[in-house]
């Protein structure tokens, strides 16, 4: 499933721009519409309904897509930049991006609809919606626990032992978790690896019992 295109918006992100009142009212109606989506999906998600899950996420998605920051600085609906945009601000830069309410909602639906690919078995999707909701918080635990597992169902498991290893650092309470998922993928790793090398060795005899006598 693709994700949806995202409605047309009036307001531009351009921080000079005027948001007009019309376009605030409009800016939290689609904030409003993209919360009751989603609390469909995860209500369909808990109910095992990945497919209705799904579609309500990517229902939010269209809400939320296109929002301008402006409007939502406007509502007050934007967070203080962090630590590093401080100073940066200090410094004469512009501030660092920051997170708004719309940024926190689609990191939590990127990494609820992981959780729904994983589920029916779609790695890639899954792999790739993890990503997403990473871009807007790498230090998600959710999404790097399933980003590790996906990576490891395709068969890159040095890449997922190496996202399970930094969800453990970064979040000692999930070392549980990591610790039994890397558990479970070394295994899965080594009983692909014995196929490999049987497969191989099959092969091999095979081509010598056909190799032409000296």
């Amino acid at each position: 499933m693709s994700e949806p295109a995202a409605p047309a918006t009036p307001a531009v992100n351009d921080p000079n721009a005027t948001i007009t009142e019309a376009e605030k009212s409009a800016t939290v109606t689609k904030i409003d519409t993209a919360k009751d989506k989603k609390a469909v999906g995860d209500g369909a998600f808990k109910a095992g309904d990945v497919k209705s899950a799904l579609r309500s996420y990517h229902e939010a998605l269209m809400y939320l897509h296109g929002i301008d920051k402006n409007a939502l600085k406007s509502l007050g609906m934007s967070s203080s930049p962090s630590p590093a945009g401080a100073v940066d601000e200090a410094a004469g830069a512009k501030t660092a991006n920051e997170t708004t309410e719309v940024d926190s909602m689609l990191e939590k639906i990127y990494a609820n609809m992981s959780a729904c690919h994983l589920k029916q078995e779609n790695w890639k999707r899954a792999l790739d919606t993890a990503d997403k909701a990473l871009a807007k918080n790498e230090s998600n635990p959710k999404a790097m626990f399933r980003k590790g597992k996906a990576l490891g169902e395709q068969g890159h498991f040095e890449k997922a032992e190496k996202i399970l290893e930094e969800l453990k650092r970064k979040h000692p309470g999930e070392r549980a978790l990591a610790d039994a998922e890397l558990t479970r993928l070394r295994a899965a790793d080594k009983e692909r690896q014995k196929a490999h090398d049987q497969k191989m060795r099959g092969w091999l005899s095979r081509e010598k019992k056909s190799a032409p006598a000296p």
